[in-house]
């Protein structure tokens, strides 16, 4: 099996390959791509060397599957290219999520939507990603009625010259500034760019795939997106109201048998989420479950994960992985 990953010098794309290599996916031969001025450097995978090789190249070498990470222009353009060969592209990017031909996928949460006719798949946006993994299975027990998300997210978000900006800010170094203003010792309301109505790209990203992605347009959904001074992991701080009732005990309990989910919840010895513990790591870690007693049914949870990894990375090569389980490819 061929595998190209597009992007494989970028931040997500480096993680797709440490990936590919420690889960040991079954494949025979990488395409590294990337942009013009790496083509021809070597990258080192499995003890073999492979050269970076143009995007133009890759769709010529016809690849089972081509993990994109690389923009949501470089998707739109290239994507039905590589389709086209016969390819099944799993994308990234923001280009395909909100097609209404194309699915988006969690690999824990929808799957079994994928058929043999899909040669683009999606891949959520990371905040989104890591939320669904915890919200599906409450979902589908009590049926989300609205949800309130705040979510506190690390610089690797926005990608390595984002990360350059924090520590040059920390080391004086007066770095490049992708950010409108210093994001060490600061936090920015502010998420990619701003749209109608005063929300930003990343807010409506929430909004919307999550009704997508949990096939139900009724929820009602409101978000505000902080970019926080770290490095790697996203927080969210999620209020739900359900439409039926619950139980605690049965809360804990679901979360503790959902695939990809850990819980961490223990008040009386300071164990909650936290981003240093996270890092690294493909699962979704919940914790601060509770009650909000201000209405009659609502749930208030904290939810962790690496951005790099399960919200980005991970669940691609999982997407890639469920595809030859069921043997579409």
């Amino acid at each position: 099996m061929k595998v190209a990953v597009i992007g494989s010098t970028g931040v997500v794309g480096n993680v797709m390959l440490n990936l590919l290599e420690s889960r040991k996916f079954p494949l025979s031969e990488l395409i590294p791509v990337a942009s013009v001025r790496s083509i021809g450097k070597k990258i080192l995978f499995n003890d073999k060397q492979y050269s970076i090789v143009s995007i133009e190249d890759a769709v010529k070498m016809k690849p089972d599957i081509a993990l994109f990470s690389a923009g949501g222009s470089t998707s739109l353009e290239w994507a039905p290219k590589f389709a086209a060969v016969g390819t099944r592209v799993i994308d990234n990017s923001s280009a395909w999520r909100m097609d209404l031909s194309k699915k988006l996928v969690v690999s824990e949460v929808n799957s079994e939507v994928l058929t043999k006719d899909d040669y683009i798949i999606a891949n959520p946006n990371c905040s989104t990603m890591q939320l669904m993994v915890v919200l599906a299975p409450l979902h589908k027990e009590y049926k989300i009625k609205r949800l309130v998300i705040s979510t506190y997210q690390s610089v690797s978000g926005t990608g390595k010259n984002a990360i350059d900006q924090l520590n040059g800010e920390r080391s004086d170094s007066d770095p490049q500034k992708i950010y409108p203003y210093s994001i060490d010792q600061n936090l920015l309301p502010h998420c990619d760019v701003f749209e109608e109505g005063g929300y930003t790209k990343e807010e409506n990203k929430l909004i919307n795939e999550t009704r997508k992605i949990l096939s139900d347009d009724s929820i009602q959904i409101t978000s505000t997106a902080v970019r926080v001074p770290i490095e790697i992991c996203h927080g969210e701080s999620v209020n739900i109201e359900f439409k039926n009732q619950f139980e605690l005990e049965q809360v804990f309990e679901i979360l503790k048998k959902s695939p990809g989910v850990v819980v961490e919840d223990d008040p009386t010895n300071n164990l909650y989420p936290m981003p240093i513990n996270s890092a690294n790591k493909d699962e979704v870690f919940v914790g601060r479950i509770r009650r909000d007693f201000s209405i009659e049914k609502g749930l208030n949870i904290w939810v962790v994960a690496d951005n790099l990894r399960k919200g980005a990375a991970t669940n691609t090569i999982q997407i890639a992985e469920k595809l030859i389980e069921m043997k579409i490819i």
